[in-house]
């Protein structure tokens, strides 16, 4: 086991953990639908947070992958995946009345919930920025699309938390889920650049060396 193996067997629970958390609170939905108002915005929300979950593991494989053993970075991946898991149980509620509305609990929770997603890609963003600084990456690995897309999503995030007007939150929402998708869009469309993988052998065979 190397040292990334090691650390993401720590931040990759944690991280799971949220992940179950957002499932499970859907479920709960699911199977109260009939006596709730279900609505769009929290689903929205998880949504949202659950892509943002899927992108912490991605981001962990490219700014981790060939960090030394630290226990600095244990803590750290502690924080910020408690930091998700914070967002995660807020999303959706605990406990369900009949007549209860999902858009309500959006309201009263998106903010933390949003703060706390924005909090956690600042700090990694940052420790991103630090370490190809040190290293003299910095101008190979900062790209002018990455930056507008961290001030595109810290905008938008901090908009949708803190704006009172409703229709501005939800556009605030909305951009940033196409902002998701289209990154998604991109990756799908660089796998199929690539015209797929073989399920014989791995993809890089020298680093399984």
């Amino acid at each position: 086991m190397d040292a990334f193996e090691f650390f993401f067997s720590f931040y990759g629970l944690l991280l799971g953990f949220s992940a179950a958390e957002l499932v499970g609170g859907f479920t709960r939905l699911l199977h109260q639908r009939k006596d709730i108002r279900f609505g769009l915005l929290t689903p929205m929300l998880a949504i949202f947070v659950a892509i943002d979950i899927a992108t912490f593991w991605n981001q962990a494989w490219v700014i981790l992958r060939f960090a030394p053993y630290s226990f600095a970075l244990l803590i750290l991946g502690l924080f910020v995946a408690g930091i998700f898991y914070v967002a995660a149980t807020l999303t959706f509620p605990r406990k369900l009345e009949p007549g209860q509305s999902m858009d309500d609990h959006f309201w009263s929770q998106r903010r933390i919930v949003l703060l706390c997603v924005l909090s956690a890609n600042l700090i990694m963003a940052t420790l991103f920025m630090v370490v190809t600084n040190a290293t003299g990456e910095f101008a190979a690995a900062i790209r002018p699309s990455l930056l507008w897309g961290l001030a595109l999503f810290t905008v938008l995030t901090l908009v949708a938390a803190i704006a009172r007007s409703k229709k501005v939150v939800i556009a605030a929402l909305v951009i940033l889920l196409a902002y998701h998708s289209y990154n998604i869009g991109r990756s799908v469309t660089a796998l199929v650049a690539t015209g797929g993988w073989s399920v014989r052998a791995p993809a890089n065979p020298e680093a399984d060396k």
